[in-house]
């Protein structure tokens, strides 16, 4: 491995701060994150990936509750692997005509078209809502995942998890009438 660039080597102080304030609190991090990971090289991952973004915020900013920022850092690390792992799962098929596919051969062109453009809306209204409300509304809604899990795999309670859900929903609908969509 090559050293850092000349512009990332710390100084004693900031070198001093990071082991006290940061690093410090590693092995309550990895206690914390043993729960919440399958397996205990994604934890090794976690740590690492969050210590390295304090590390850059730090560069940026003076950071007041070094510990509380790890575990939140943490959190959305474990939050953004979920999501990538979850993002393209990949299966082999052997036989394409086995596969569940829609015939839109009696659509008529100008209902597919519509239909595109409803989909492309209510995309725009999902991305629009705040980040954990919109990662609950598409676990929930879209992927049918349960309450119970979801507040499992983050770390919510099951009545945060249904209120985030029912205002995602709630700021969707909304969102879909100021373009003109009713149900």
């Amino acid at each position: 491995m090559s050293p850092p660039p000349p512009s990332e080597v710390p100084s004693a102080e900031e070198a001093r701060w990071f082991v006290e304030e940061v690093h410090a609190h590693a092995p309550s991090l990895r206690a914390y994150l043993r729960n919440r990971l399958p397996t205990s090289s994604d934890l090794d991952d976690v740590v690492q990936e969050s210590l390295l973004r304090i590390w850059r915020a730090r560069a940026s900013q003076p950071i007041r509750y070094a510990k509380a920022l790890l575990f939140k850092v943490a959190r959305h690390v474990v939050i953004d692997e979920v999501r990538r792992k979850r993002v393209s799962p990949i299966s082999a098929v052997t036989d394409l005509a086995a596969l569940p596919v829609i015939d839109d051969a009696g659509i008529e062109p100008g209902e597919a078209a519509c239909t595109r453009e409803e989909i492309a809306v209510l995309a725009a209204a999902i991305d629009s809502l705040p980040a954990r409300c919109r990662e609950i509304v598409i676990l929930r809604k879209l992927r049918g995942v349960s309450q119970k899990a979801i507040a499992a795999q983050l770390g919510l309670s099951e009545q945060t998890v249904q209120v985030q859900a029912a205002r995602g929903v709630r700021r969707c609908e909304e969102y879909l009438r100021r373009k003109g969509i009713h149900r």
